[in-house]
């Protein structure tokens, strides 16, 4: 039932954000309007996932390895019709981002929960104490080397308009 109310809610949100601004492109994402759209659909993002995630796991008894595979499979399906059929950029990131959270949730279930209970039993506590350290040290790696920031001397200037038939 749930998973049912956050994608009801998720598509009221996309279809409102785009009826009011035109795009759902995350690159034109330069005012207060357009931020407050983008974070509602993240947060509803992250409680659909883990909706989802439960469902696909537990509900329908899947568990939470085979989950994890299923939702790999949906992400690479995308990133292949992105890439081989041409998609709309948009609706592929969209698509794309929002399966990453039932596979996170299903990623995080695996790892944590009790071998009894269809995990690996490894324990919330160790689990996050080593995602913590990943993100720092990402984070740390993106802050020294920049390698995630564009070269505004190379990259062409890119009107709103342009960004949204992306």
């Amino acid at each position: 039932m749930t998973t049912t109310v956050f994608t009801c809610a998720l598509v009221v949100v996309f279809v409102l954000w785009w009826a009011v601004e035109r795009t759902l492109s995350i690159h034109s994402i330069r005012t207060p309007r357009r931020e407050a759209f983008y974070w509602l659909t993240i947060l509803l993002t992250f409680a659909l996932g883990t909706a989802a995630g439960d469902l696909i796991a537990e509900r329908l008894a899947l568990g939470y390895g085979w989950s994890l595979v299923l939702f790999a499979a949906v992400i690479t399906t995308i990133t292949l019709a992105h890439y081989g059929l041409r998609i709309n950029a948009v609706l592929a990131f969209w698509a794309a981002y929002i399966v990453t959270r039932p596979l996170g949730a299903s990623l995080g279930d695996l790892l944590t929960q009790p071998a009894d209970a269809g995990g690996l039993g490894l324990g919330k506590t160790v689990v996050n104490s080593v995602f913590f350290v990943v993100i720092i040290a990402l984070v740390a790696y993106l802050s020294v080397t920049r390698v995630d920031r564009p070269n505004n001397d190379i990259a062409p200037s890119v009107s709103a308009r342009d960004w949204a038939r992306e």
